[in-house]
Protein backbone atom coordinates (compact mmCIF):
# COMPACT_ATOMS: atom_id res chain seq x y z
CA UNK A 1 0.00 0.00 0.00
CA UNK A 2 1.02 3.32 -1.21
CA UNK A 3 1.38 5.91 1.56
CA UNK A 4 0.34 8.83 -1.09
CA UNK A 5 -2.99 6.36 -1.83
CA UNK A 6 -6.19 7.32 -1.39
CA UNK A 7 -6.55 3.53 0.53
CA UNK A 8 -3.72 4.54 3.02
CA UNK A 9 -6.06 7.50 3.13
CA UNK A 10 -8.67 5.39 4.55
CA UNK A 11 -5.90 2.43 6.03
CA UNK A 12 -4.37 4.97 8.37
CA UNK A 13 -6.91 6.54 10.49
CA UNK A 14 -9.09 3.19 10.77
CA UNK A 15 -5.48 1.58 12.11
CA UNK A 16 -4.81 4.26 14.61
CA UNK A 17 -7.98 4.89 15.90
CA UNK A 18 -8.64 1.11 17.04
CA UNK A 19 -5.47 1.24 18.42
CA UNK A 20 -5.77 3.60 20.64
CA UNK A 21 -9.74 2.38 21.49
CA UNK A 22 -8.08 -1.27 22.36
CA UNK A 23 -7.13 -2.84 25.43
CA UNK A 24 -2.86 -2.66 25.66
CA UNK A 25 -3.02 -6.53 25.83
CA UNK A 26 -4.73 -6.72 22.21
CA UNK A 27 -2.80 -4.26 20.24
CA UNK A 28 -0.01 -5.89 19.03
CA UNK A 29 -2.04 -8.34 17.69
CA UNK A 30 -4.17 -5.18 15.70
CA UNK A 31 -1.20 -3.96 14.70
CA UNK A 32 0.48 -7.28 13.15
CA UNK A 33 -2.83 -7.73 11.19
CA UNK A 34 -2.77 -4.41 9.98
CA UNK A 35 0.89 -4.54 8.91
CA UNK A 36 0.01 -7.46 6.96
CA UNK A 37 -2.75 -6.06 5.04
CA UNK A 38 -1.03 -3.45 4.50
CA UNK A 39 1.66 -5.80 3.09
CA UNK A 40 -0.32 -7.81 1.03
CA UNK A 41 -1.84 -4.79 -0.70
CA UNK A 42 1.37 -4.94 -3.25
CA UNK A 43 1.69 -8.69 -4.10
CA UNK A 44 -0.21 -10.94 -1.14
CA UNK A 45 1.35 -13.87 -1.94
CA UNK A 46 4.93 -12.54 -1.36
CA UNK A 47 4.02 -12.56 2.58
CA UNK A 48 4.74 -15.78 2.82
CA UNK A 49 8.53 -14.95 1.89
CA UNK A 50 8.55 -12.82 5.17
CA UNK A 51 6.65 -15.44 7.05
CA UNK A 52 9.36 -18.03 6.27
CA UNK A 53 12.60 -15.47 7.25
CA UNK A 54 10.42 -14.90 10.34
CA UNK A 55 10.31 -18.15 11.64
CA UNK A 56 13.85 -19.00 10.99
CA UNK A 57 15.09 -15.92 12.92
CA UNK A 58 12.23 -16.27 16.09
CA UNK A 59 13.61 -19.63 16.61
CA UNK A 60 17.48 -18.82 15.89
CA UNK A 61 17.57 -15.83 18.29
CA UNK A 62 16.11 -18.80 20.92
CA UNK A 63 18.80 -21.38 20.11
CA UNK A 64 21.79 -18.19 20.13
CA UNK A 65 20.94 -17.03 23.26
CA UNK A 66 20.23 -21.16 24.79
CA UNK A 67 23.78 -22.76 22.75
CA UNK A 68 27.44 -22.19 23.88
CA UNK A 69 30.73 -21.67 22.11
CA UNK A 70 30.30 -22.29 18.43
CA UNK A 71 27.06 -23.96 18.49
CA UNK A 72 26.02 -19.87 19.02
CA UNK A 73 27.96 -19.27 15.66
CA UNK A 74 26.15 -22.25 13.49
CA UNK A 75 22.30 -20.71 14.45
CA UNK A 76 23.75 -17.43 13.65
CA UNK A 77 25.23 -18.47 10.44
CA UNK A 78 22.29 -20.06 9.65
CA UNK A 79 19.87 -17.06 9.94
CA UNK A 80 22.12 -15.05 8.10
CA UNK A 81 22.64 -17.77 5.07
CA UNK A 82 18.45 -18.05 5.45
CA UNK A 83 18.25 -13.97 5.06
CA UNK A 84 20.81 -13.27 2.89
CA UNK A 85 20.20 -16.42 0.56
CA UNK A 86 16.33 -15.33 -0.03
CA UNK A 87 17.58 -11.77 -1.12
CA UNK A 88 20.37 -13.02 -3.09
CA UNK A 89 17.58 -15.32 -4.85
CA UNK A 90 14.86 -12.97 -5.55
CA UNK A 91 17.12 -10.01 -6.15
CA UNK A 92 20.14 -10.75 -7.48
CA UNK A 93 20.01 -14.28 -9.37
CA UNK A 94 19.13 -12.68 -12.94
CA UNK A 95 21.88 -10.55 -12.42
CA UNK A 96 24.55 -13.02 -11.55
CA UNK A 97 22.99 -15.11 -14.71
CA UNK A 98 22.86 -12.56 -17.09
CA UNK A 99 26.34 -11.16 -16.18
CA UNK A 100 28.24 -15.40 -15.97
CA UNK A 101 26.35 -16.21 -19.09
CA UNK A 102 27.75 -12.94 -20.68
CA UNK A 103 31.41 -14.14 -19.34
CA UNK A 104 31.07 -17.71 -21.04
CA UNK A 105 30.31 -16.12 -24.64
CA UNK A 106 33.07 -13.77 -24.23
CA UNK A 107 35.70 -16.49 -23.15
CA UNK A 108 34.03 -18.53 -26.32
CA UNK A 109 33.00 -21.09 -23.88
CA UNK A 110 30.06 -23.48 -25.41
CA UNK A 111 27.29 -24.24 -22.84
CA UNK A 112 23.92 -23.55 -22.52
CA UNK A 113 23.15 -20.56 -21.01
CA UNK A 114 22.05 -20.59 -17.35
CA UNK A 115 18.64 -19.80 -17.43
CA UNK A 116 16.98 -16.47 -16.29
CA UNK A 117 13.66 -16.31 -13.80
CA UNK A 118 10.62 -14.51 -14.64
CA UNK A 119 10.40 -13.34 -10.85
CA UNK A 120 9.12 -10.15 -9.31
CA UNK A 121 11.55 -8.84 -6.49
CA UNK A 122 9.40 -8.68 -3.20
CA UNK A 123 8.98 -4.71 -2.21
CA UNK A 124 10.90 -3.93 1.01
CA UNK A 125 13.10 -7.05 1.01
CA UNK A 126 15.82 -5.42 0.83
CA UNK A 127 15.24 -3.03 4.04
CA UNK A 128 13.08 -6.14 6.42
CA UNK A 129 15.73 -8.61 5.45
CA UNK A 130 19.04 -6.25 7.47
CA UNK A 131 16.11 -5.37 10.06
CA UNK A 132 15.87 -8.98 10.68
CA UNK A 133 19.49 -9.51 10.32
CA UNK A 134 20.15 -6.77 12.87
CA UNK A 135 17.99 -8.52 15.64
CA UNK A 136 20.32 -12.19 15.47
CA UNK A 137 23.29 -10.56 15.33
CA UNK A 138 22.39 -8.35 18.53
CA UNK A 139 21.13 -10.98 20.39
CA UNK A 140 24.61 -13.00 19.47
CA UNK A 141 26.21 -9.99 20.42
CA UNK A 142 24.57 -10.56 23.85
CA UNK A 143 22.95 -7.05 23.39
CA UNK A 144 19.35 -7.58 23.10
CA UNK A 145 17.18 -10.81 24.82
CA UNK A 146 15.73 -13.37 22.45
CA UNK A 147 12.14 -12.29 21.81
CA UNK A 148 9.89 -15.49 23.27
CA UNK A 149 6.51 -13.74 22.12
CA UNK A 150 6.22 -14.95 18.29
CA UNK A 151 3.76 -12.44 17.63
CA UNK A 152 5.48 -9.28 18.64
CA UNK A 153 8.79 -10.58 17.08
CA UNK A 154 6.50 -10.84 13.77
CA UNK A 155 5.31 -6.93 14.27
CA UNK A 156 9.02 -6.53 15.00
CA UNK A 157 10.43 -6.67 11.31
CA UNK A 158 6.49 -6.02 9.90
CA UNK A 159 5.67 -3.04 11.84
CA UNK A 160 4.01 -1.41 8.81
CA UNK A 161 5.20 2.08 8.71
CA UNK A 162 9.02 1.61 8.33
CA UNK A 163 8.28 -1.99 6.93
CA UNK A 164 8.90 -1.27 3.22
CA UNK A 165 11.32 1.61 2.99
CA UNK A 166 12.73 1.73 6.86
CA UNK A 167 13.92 3.25 8.50
CA UNK A 168 15.89 0.28 9.65
CA UNK A 169 15.43 -0.26 13.04
CA UNK A 170 17.61 -2.25 15.79
CA UNK A 171 15.74 -4.46 17.79
CA UNK A 172 17.02 -2.13 21.14
CA UNK A 173 14.93 0.43 20.23
CA UNK A 174 11.68 -1.21 18.86
CA UNK A 175 10.88 -4.31 20.68
CA UNK A 176 11.06 -2.67 24.25
CA UNK A 177 8.54 -0.36 22.42
CA UNK A 178 5.79 -2.90 21.24
CA UNK A 179 6.04 -4.28 25.17
CA UNK A 180 5.19 -1.06 26.98
CA UNK A 181 1.73 0.29 27.43
CA UNK A 182 1.04 3.83 25.52
CA UNK A 183 -0.85 6.19 27.28
CA UNK A 184 -1.97 8.63 24.71
CA UNK A 185 -0.24 11.84 24.40
CA UNK A 186 -1.75 14.52 22.32
CA UNK A 187 0.93 16.71 21.45
CA UNK A 188 3.21 13.72 20.65
CA UNK A 189 0.50 12.64 18.35
CA UNK A 190 0.25 15.87 17.08
CA UNK A 191 3.61 15.83 16.32
CA UNK A 192 3.06 12.70 14.43
CA UNK A 193 0.43 14.34 12.01
CA UNK A 194 2.42 17.47 11.07
CA UNK A 195 5.92 15.22 10.43
CA UNK A 196 3.59 12.95 8.01
CA UNK A 197 1.56 16.41 6.91
CA UNK A 198 5.41 17.72 5.73
CA UNK A 199 6.52 14.35 4.70
CA UNK A 200 3.55 14.31 1.97
CA UNK A 201 4.35 17.87 1.06
CA UNK A 202 7.62 16.55 0.01
CA UNK A 203 6.52 13.65 -1.90
CA UNK A 204 3.99 15.17 -3.62
CA UNK A 205 4.69 18.52 -4.21
CA UNK A 206 8.33 18.27 -4.66
CA UNK A 207 9.43 14.86 -5.41
CA UNK A 208 6.73 14.27 -8.08
CA UNK A 209 6.74 17.47 -9.52
CA UNK A 210 10.18 17.19 -9.88
CA UNK A 211 9.64 13.41 -11.51
CA UNK A 212 8.22 14.43 -14.57
CA UNK A 213 10.79 16.75 -15.50
CA UNK A 214 13.84 13.54 -14.36
CA UNK A 215 11.58 11.26 -16.09
CA UNK A 216 11.20 12.91 -19.41
CA UNK A 217 14.46 13.40 -19.82
CA UNK A 218 16.66 10.98 -18.41
CA UNK A 219 14.35 8.66 -20.40
CA UNK A 220 15.82 9.35 -23.77
CA UNK A 221 18.86 11.33 -22.96
CA UNK A 222 19.97 11.49 -26.42
CA UNK A 223 17.05 13.81 -27.32
CA UNK A 224 17.84 16.70 -25.29
CA UNK A 225 20.59 19.49 -24.58
CA UNK A 226 23.28 19.11 -21.73
CA UNK A 227 21.43 22.00 -20.10
CA UNK A 228 18.58 19.91 -19.99
CA UNK A 229 20.51 16.65 -19.08
CA UNK A 230 21.92 19.13 -16.32
CA UNK A 231 18.94 20.72 -14.74
CA UNK A 232 17.38 16.92 -14.59
CA UNK A 233 20.46 16.09 -12.73
CA UNK A 234 20.59 18.79 -10.34
CA UNK A 235 16.46 18.13 -10.35
CA UNK A 236 16.79 14.29 -9.66
CA UNK A 237 19.20 14.91 -6.38
CA UNK A 238 15.97 17.20 -4.93
CA UNK A 239 13.67 14.39 -6.14
CA UNK A 240 15.08 11.38 -4.52
CA UNK A 241 15.72 13.75 -0.96
CA UNK A 242 12.26 14.84 -1.08
CA UNK A 243 10.69 11.66 -2.22
CA UNK A 244 12.60 9.18 0.72
CA UNK A 245 13.17 11.42 2.72
CA UNK A 246 9.83 12.31 2.76
CA UNK A 247 8.63 8.53 2.98
CA UNK A 248 10.74 8.58 6.15
CA UNK A 249 8.55 11.46 7.78
CA UNK A 250 5.48 10.11 7.14
CA UNK A 251 6.47 6.51 8.13
CA UNK A 252 7.76 7.93 11.96
CA UNK A 253 4.66 10.44 11.78
CA UNK A 254 2.55 7.54 11.53
CA UNK A 255 4.25 5.61 14.06
CA UNK A 256 4.52 8.64 16.18
CA UNK A 257 0.73 8.93 15.80
CA UNK A 258 0.43 5.82 18.07
CA UNK A 259 2.84 6.33 20.83
CA UNK A 260 5.94 4.83 18.74
CA UNK A 261 9.58 6.82 18.27
CA UNK A 262 11.66 5.62 15.39
CA UNK A 263 14.84 7.18 14.28
CA UNK A 264 15.83 9.56 12.30
CA UNK A 265 16.78 8.69 9.30
CA UNK A 266 18.06 12.19 7.41
CA UNK A 267 19.47 15.11 9.12
CA UNK A 268 20.08 17.68 6.34
CA UNK A 269 22.68 16.17 4.28
CA UNK A 270 22.70 19.06 1.78
CA UNK A 271 24.81 20.58 4.44
CA UNK A 272 27.54 18.73 4.84
CA UNK A 273 30.90 19.49 4.38
CA UNK A 274 32.43 16.14 3.30
CA UNK A 275 31.18 12.78 1.71
CA UNK A 276 32.26 11.29 4.84
CA UNK A 277 29.84 13.73 6.83
CA UNK A 278 27.25 13.28 4.10
CA UNK A 279 26.81 10.01 4.97
CA UNK A 280 26.23 10.38 8.74
CA UNK A 281 23.53 12.66 7.72
CA UNK A 282 21.92 10.62 4.84
CA UNK A 283 19.61 7.32 5.09
CA UNK A 284 21.45 7.16 8.78
CA UNK A 285 19.61 3.40 9.12
CA UNK A 286 21.54 1.90 6.64
CA UNK A 287 24.77 3.77 6.88
CA UNK A 288 25.03 3.03 10.70
CA UNK A 289 24.15 -0.68 9.86
CA UNK A 290 26.86 -0.98 7.45
CA UNK A 291 29.35 0.81 9.88
CA UNK A 292 27.74 -1.33 12.68
CA UNK A 293 27.98 -4.82 10.85
CA UNK A 294 30.65 -5.12 8.35
CA UNK A 295 33.13 -1.71 8.28
CA UNK A 296 33.83 -1.97 12.00
CA UNK A 297 34.27 -5.53 11.43
CA UNK A 298 36.03 -5.71 8.78
CA UNK A 299 38.91 -3.32 10.06
CA UNK A 300 38.88 -5.08 13.12
CA UNK A 301 39.24 -8.60 11.66
CA UNK A 302 42.54 -6.37 8.94
CA UNK A 303 44.05 -4.28 11.73
CA UNK A 304 47.59 -5.60 11.41
CA UNK A 305 46.94 -3.29 8.43
CA UNK A 306 47.10 -0.30 9.76
CA UNK A 307 45.69 2.45 7.88
CA UNK A 308 44.55 0.24 5.03
CA UNK A 309 42.37 -1.69 6.83
CA UNK A 310 40.16 1.93 7.17
CA UNK A 311 41.04 1.75 2.80
CA UNK A 312 39.46 -2.12 2.69
CA UNK A 313 36.60 -1.57 4.42
CA UNK A 314 35.71 1.18 3.28
CA UNK A 315 35.54 -0.27 -0.01
CA UNK A 316 34.22 -3.39 0.38
CA UNK A 317 31.16 -1.50 2.36
CA UNK A 318 30.21 0.70 0.01
CA UNK A 319 30.72 -1.77 -2.82
CA UNK A 320 27.97 -4.10 -0.92
CA UNK A 321 26.29 -0.65 -0.40
CA UNK A 322 25.87 -0.33 -4.24
CA UNK A 323 25.41 -3.76 -4.72
CA UNK A 324 22.65 -3.34 -1.93
CA UNK A 325 20.73 -0.44 -3.83
CA UNK A 326 20.51 -2.43 -6.90
CA UNK A 327 20.95 -5.30 -9.23
CA UNK A 328 22.96 -3.46 -11.51
CA UNK A 329 26.88 -2.31 -12.51
CA UNK A 330 25.23 1.42 -12.45
CA UNK A 331 24.54 0.69 -8.19
CA UNK A 332 27.88 -0.57 -7.98
CA UNK A 333 29.48 1.70 -9.22
CA UNK A 334 27.29 4.42 -7.30
CA UNK A 335 28.31 2.67 -4.19
CA UNK A 336 32.52 2.54 -5.20
CA UNK A 337 32.53 5.68 -6.07
CA UNK A 338 30.90 7.10 -2.60
CA UNK A 339 33.80 4.67 -1.35
CA UNK A 340 36.53 5.89 -3.51
CA UNK A 341 35.80 9.69 -2.39
CA UNK A 342 36.01 8.64 1.36
CA UNK A 343 39.32 6.58 0.76
CA UNK A 344 40.63 10.08 -0.43
CA UNK A 345 39.28 12.07 2.49
CA UNK A 346 40.42 9.80 5.03
CA UNK A 347 43.64 9.81 3.63
CA UNK A 348 43.78 13.76 2.93
CA UNK A 349 42.00 14.85 6.14
CA UNK A 350 45.40 16.56 7.64
CA UNK A 351 45.82 18.36 4.46
CA UNK A 352 42.58 19.73 3.88
CA UNK A 353 42.11 20.71 7.28
CA UNK A 354 45.43 22.48 7.24
CA UNK A 355 44.12 24.32 3.63
CA UNK A 356 40.90 25.40 5.11
CA UNK A 357 42.14 26.96 8.26
CA UNK A 358 43.95 29.36 5.87
CA UNK A 359 40.72 31.10 4.35
CA UNK A 360 37.90 32.71 5.45
CA UNK A 361 35.19 30.07 7.49
CA UNK A 362 32.36 30.94 5.37
CA UNK A 363 34.11 30.72 2.80
CA UNK A 364 35.55 27.47 3.15
CA UNK A 365 31.92 26.45 4.66
CA UNK A 366 30.33 27.22 1.41
CA UNK A 367 32.92 25.74 -1.05
CA UNK A 368 32.97 22.73 0.36
CA UNK A 369 29.10 22.35 0.99
CA UNK A 370 28.69 22.99 -2.88
CA UNK A 371 31.39 20.74 -3.73
CA UNK A 372 29.66 17.76 -1.93
CA UNK A 373 26.52 18.48 -3.51
CA UNK A 374 27.96 18.39 -7.00
CA UNK A 375 29.70 15.11 -6.40
CA UNK A 376 26.32 13.70 -4.80
CA UNK A 377 24.72 14.93 -7.67
CA UNK A 378 26.86 13.63 -10.26
CA UNK A 379 27.39 10.01 -8.76
CA UNK A 380 22.87 9.87 -8.89
CA UNK A 381 23.79 10.04 -12.16
CA UNK A 382 24.59 6.16 -11.82
CA UNK A 383 21.81 5.99 -9.81
CA UNK A 384 19.50 7.19 -12.04
CA UNK A 385 20.45 5.92 -15.36
CA UNK A 386 18.31 3.22 -16.91
CA UNK A 387 21.95 1.37 -17.39
CA UNK A 388 25.55 1.94 -17.83
CA UNK A 389 25.43 2.59 -21.64
CA UNK A 390 22.77 5.94 -20.54
CA UNK A 391 24.68 6.85 -17.57
CA UNK A 392 28.07 7.22 -19.42
CA UNK A 393 26.33 8.99 -22.19
CA UNK A 394 24.70 11.27 -20.53
CA UNK A 395 28.08 12.20 -18.36
CA UNK A 396 29.79 12.51 -21.83
CA UNK A 397 26.92 15.12 -22.97
CA UNK A 398 27.24 17.37 -20.03
CA UNK A 399 31.22 17.77 -19.90
CA UNK A 400 31.03 18.26 -23.70
CA UNK A 401 28.29 21.26 -23.24
CA UNK A 402 28.27 23.06 -26.07
CA UNK A 403 25.49 25.77 -27.63
CA UNK A 404 22.21 26.07 -25.74
CA UNK A 405 20.37 25.83 -29.04
CA UNK A 406 19.01 23.09 -28.69
CA UNK A 407 17.95 23.49 -25.17
CA UNK A 408 13.68 22.25 -24.31
CA UNK A 409 12.05 24.41 -21.92
CA UNK A 410 8.85 22.54 -22.02
CA UNK A 411 9.45 18.57 -21.42
CA UNK A 412 6.63 15.65 -21.56
CA UNK A 413 7.02 12.60 -19.48
CA UNK A 414 5.41 9.68 -21.76
CA UNK A 415 4.34 7.46 -18.50
CA UNK A 416 2.08 10.10 -16.61
CA UNK A 417 1.41 12.36 -20.18
CA UNK A 418 2.57 15.40 -18.08
CA UNK A 419 3.93 18.47 -19.44
CA UNK A 420 6.93 20.27 -17.30
CA UNK A 421 7.14 23.69 -18.81
CA UNK A 422 7.71 27.53 -17.27
CA UNK A 423 4.98 27.44 -14.59
CA UNK A 424 6.14 23.63 -13.58
CA UNK A 425 9.61 24.97 -13.10
CA UNK A 426 8.94 27.83 -11.03
CA UNK A 427 6.88 26.24 -8.58
CA UNK A 428 9.11 23.42 -8.42
CA UNK A 429 11.84 25.47 -7.54
CA UNK A 430 9.61 27.74 -5.09
CA UNK A 431 8.62 24.43 -3.20
CA UNK A 432 12.20 23.51 -3.22
CA UNK A 433 13.22 26.48 -1.10
CA UNK A 434 10.46 26.26 0.88
CA UNK A 435 11.47 22.45 1.52
CA UNK A 436 15.54 23.77 2.31
CA UNK A 437 14.68 27.07 3.96
CA UNK A 438 11.95 25.35 6.31
CA UNK A 439 13.89 21.74 6.86
CA UNK A 440 16.33 23.08 9.35
CA UNK A 441 13.78 24.47 12.01
CA UNK A 442 11.73 21.34 12.04
CA UNK A 443 14.54 19.26 11.99
CA UNK A 444 15.68 21.23 15.19
CA UNK A 445 12.55 20.87 16.80
CA UNK A 446 8.90 20.10 15.63
CA UNK A 447 7.39 20.31 18.73
CA UNK A 448 8.00 23.83 18.97
CA UNK A 449 5.04 24.55 17.07
CA UNK A 450 2.54 23.18 19.76
CA UNK A 451 3.63 25.63 21.86
CA UNK A 452 2.50 28.60 19.45
CA UNK A 453 -0.86 27.42 18.50
CA UNK A 454 -1.47 30.37 16.11
CA UNK A 455 1.76 29.88 14.38
CA UNK A 456 1.11 25.66 13.76
CA UNK A 457 -2.20 26.89 11.93
CA UNK A 458 -0.80 29.08 9.78
CA UNK A 459 1.83 26.41 8.90
CA UNK A 460 -0.44 23.66 8.59
CA UNK A 461 -2.61 25.34 6.67
CA UNK A 462 -0.09 26.88 3.93
CA UNK A 463 1.59 23.32 3.70
CA UNK A 464 -2.11 21.71 3.34
CA UNK A 465 -2.82 24.32 0.70
CA UNK A 466 0.31 23.55 -1.12
CA UNK A 467 -0.33 19.97 -1.29
CA UNK A 468 -4.02 20.64 -2.79
CA UNK A 469 -2.65 23.09 -5.17
CA UNK A 470 0.62 22.14 -6.50
CA UNK A 471 0.38 18.30 -5.42
CA UNK A 472 0.46 15.71 -8.31
CA UNK A 473 -1.60 12.73 -6.99
CA UNK A 474 -1.22 9.96 -9.27
CA UNK A 475 0.01 7.32 -6.14
CA UNK A 476 3.77 7.15 -7.93
CA UNK A 477 5.84 4.89 -5.98
CA UNK A 478 8.65 6.07 -3.77
CA UNK A 479 12.02 5.58 -5.44
CA UNK A 480 13.56 3.70 -2.47
CA UNK A 481 11.05 0.81 -3.20
CA UNK A 482 12.32 -0.80 -5.57
CA UNK A 483 14.77 -2.19 -3.04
Amino acid sequence: MLFNSFQFLIFFPVVTLIYWLLPFKYRWIHLLIASCIFYMAFVPVYILILLFTIIIDYLAGIFIENAQGKKRKSFLAISIIANVGTLAFFKYYNFFTDNINALLHTLNISTHPLPLLNIILPIGLSFHTFQAMSYTIEVYRENQKAERHFGIYALYVMFYPQLVAGPIERPQNLLPQFHTPKVFDKYFFFDGLRQMLWGFFKKIVVADRLAIYVSAVYSHPGNYNYLNLLIATIFFAIQIYCDFSGYSDIAIGSAKCMGFKLMTNFNLPFASKSVTEFWRRWHISLSTWFSDYLFIPIITAFRGLGTASIALGLFITFFLSGLWHGAAWTFVIYGLIHGIAMIYEFYTRKGRKKFFSRIPQWLGNGFSKITVFIFVAFSWIFFRANNLTTALLIIRKIFAAGSVAGFQLTVTNLTTKMEFGTVSTIIAIVMAIIVFTTEKFLQADMSKLNKTPVFDIIFCGTILTFLICFGIFHNTSFIYFQF
